[in-house]
Parts: C-alpha cells; structure tokens; sequence
C-alpha cells in the first residue's frame, strides 16, 4: 500500500511538472499565393497545450526591422517570458504566432506598386492558416497584435485598418514610418523603387500607412473598440513620434496607456516590456 502511494505521488508530481514549460516551434513554412512563395513564421505554445483540447487566446508578435521570425525567439527570450508570466498567474494561456517580414521586401504594408502586398498575405493567407493549425479562438476578443520598432509600427497600421480583428494592440518603440518625402529618401523599408520616391508616391503611402493620419481619419468608436499599450524608452530616437500618438489619443479622447520608461531602443528594453504587454492583452481576453 505504502508503495502504491509512493508511486501515485511520484507521477503526480511528475505530471505536473510536465506541464509547467511551453514550447517554441521556429522554422514553419507556409506557401503564399499572394507573395509567391514560401514564408516563414514561428510559434509558441503554451505549457499545457499538448495537454489539453481546449482553444486559446493568440498573440501577433511582430519583429523590428533586419530581424526575422526567430527575432522574438532569439533575443526577445519569447519562451522563457511568456511561460514564467503563464505559471506566475499575470498572464493567461495563449499561443504566439511570429511572422517572417524580412524576406523579399522588409516591412509589413502593402507597396504602393503593388508588387509585393505583405499585408494582404497577413490578414488572408497568414492568419487564416495558424488559426486552422494550432486550436485557437476565431474571433476579436481572444486575437492581440503587438511588435517592436518596425513590427510596432505594423502593429499600429494592423489594429488601425482591422480594428473588428483586434482585441488590444501593444506598439513598442513603434516605427511611424517617414513623415516627409525627404525622410521617404532614406527610408529602408517602404517598398517604393527610386522612382516611386516623389510627392504622389509619398502621399499615396501616408494616406494608408501613416498612423499619425490615420488616427485622425478614424472615428473614435473604432479606435476606442481596441485596448492600446503604447511603450517607448526616453532615450529612444523614436520617442518624440509615439509621444505625439499619445498627445493625439489624448486629444481625440482614445483610451490607451502610455509607458515612457528609462531605455533606448534595444532587446534589453523590449524583453522588460513583454511581460506587462503579456498582462495587459490577458485583460482584454478575459473582459
């Protein structure tokens, strides 16, 4: 009997502990007939994901410019974060779907010649496919996008131009894009050819994928239906562009929180704010 019982607390301390690490899957593919050709992108699974037949929650977590998909697995510490704010109870179960838009053009809009439409493989070809694969909730309420720098920016022009897809959206260090044509000029990741660089092709580009403008064309019934999180460090060279998306959220009465903390625009900085980002869409899922 004495036995018995030893055996039986053995494997339940063993099951449980099973449980308690999620995995990351970094090197899925998917073929795109809108980018004609295979994409990249990486996932996280909860701890109790191969446990359970239950559907969770997902995250968008979007990369800054030069990294890839592995960017958040490498140097944000993805798994290691997100199982430690699962186990500690500040953030509930959720899968993280990483996407790859470093390869071909850089960035997460569609060009403005319309020869390479990332953000149409997004939202048609890319979310469609990780809902189906993995067990994840099919509407706004359980959907979040966050990113950093580059993928901040996405993250903003993807929560602005489908605010009916998303619950909370957590810019970090967002990237807004050029503001003039001269910045335009020197602009690493806008999909434009030399000759695309003039006043109408920087119109055209600000018209859809400026946040700056887009907050004033949006009404405020749509930008208030999403829960924003907007995070820059005081010595980050793009502080001065998320402070005037604070100003204008203030003005045009937006509910969002705004973080200005000690930092630069670094992995040390971004890996400090994924947990408070992983607590505040946990929030929203659970509204």
């Amino acid at each position: 009997m004495k036995n018995t019982i030893y055996l039986l607390t053995l494997f339940m301390v063993f099951t449980s502990t099973m449980g308690q690490y999620g995995k990351v899957m970094d090197h899925l593919t998917l073929d795109s007939k809108i980018l004609k050709g295979e994409r990249n992108f990486a996932v996280y699974l909860p701890p109790d994901y191969d446990h359970s037949s239950r559907s969770y929650p997902v995250l968008y977590l979007l990369h800054g410019y030069t990294d890839d998909h592995t960017g958040w697995v490498q140097f944000g510490e993805v798994l290691h974060i997100a199982d430690k704010a699962i186990n500690d109870g500040s953030a509930t179960a959720m899968i993280i779907i990483m996407p790859d838009a470093d390869s071909g053009l850089p960035g997460y809009t569609n060009a403005i010649n319309g020869k390479w439409n990332y953000e149409d493989f997004f939202f048609n070809e890319l979310m469609p496919h990780a809902e189906e694969r993995f067990r994840i909730k099919k509407n706004k309420r359980y959907r979040a996008v966050a990113g950093l720098s580059m993928g901040g920016g996405g993250t903003f022009l993807y929560a602005m131009h489908r605010p009916d897809l998303f619950s909370s959206a957590a810019p970090l260090s967002a990237s807004l894009g050029p503001q003039s044509l001269e910045e335009m000029k020197n602009f690493p990741y806008v999909g434009f050819s030399k000759k695309e660089i003039n006043q109408k092709g920087f119109d055209l580009y600000s018209l859809r994928n400026n946040p700056l403008k887009l907050v004033d064309k949006m009404s405020k019934k749509d930008l208030n239906s999403v829960r924003w999180y907007i995070d820059c460090g005081d010595d980050d060279f793009l502080y001065e562009a998320n402070s005037l998306m604070h100003l204008k959220m203030r003005e045009k009465e937006i509910k969002h929180e705004f973080r200005i903390r000690d930092g630069d625009h670094s992995w040390d900085y971004w890996r400090s704010a994924l947990p408070s980002v992983l607590a505040f869409i946990s929030k929203g899922f659970h509204q």
